[in-house]
């Protein structure tokens, strides 16, 4: 069974900075990618960023080049920076891992249990 698990979250103020680490329990080799998603209240889950093993970064709509993914592969852990915050980036940050397969019908998702970032203006 995998378990990712997020932590950093917490109450900061527009203009800051935060960072989000992703603890996963297997090698990040074995995953297709790693990523970062995030959901605001009365809004649908969205793709912030995710990361290959190798390094390759793919970045969502809303990242506006306010957020860098970067995967530590010696440690299992997958970071997320956050620069400039604003209130409307206030949401519950959630980590998924999805299998590496050779067909991706196949593929499953690991989601962690989320972590709480709130901006104050």
């Amino acid at each position: 069974q995998v378990q990712l698990v997020e932590s950093g979250g917490g109450l900061v103020q527009a203009g800051g900075s935060l960072r989000l680490s992703c603890a996963v329990s297997r090698s990040i080799d074995v995953f297709s990618y790693v990523g970062w998603y995030r959901q605001a209240p009365g809004e649908q889950r969205e793709l912030v960023a995710t990361v290959t093993s190798g390094g390759a970064t793919n970045y969502g709509d809303s990242a506006g080049g306010r957020f860098t993914i970067a995967g530590d592969n010696t440690k299992n852990i997958v970071y997320l920076d956050i620069y400039r915050l604003k209130p409307e980036d206030t949401a519950v940050y959630y980590c998924k891992a999805r299998t590496r397969t050779l067909s991706p019908k196949y593929a499953r998702d690991y989601w962690g249990q989320g972590t709480q970032v709130t901006v104050s203006s």
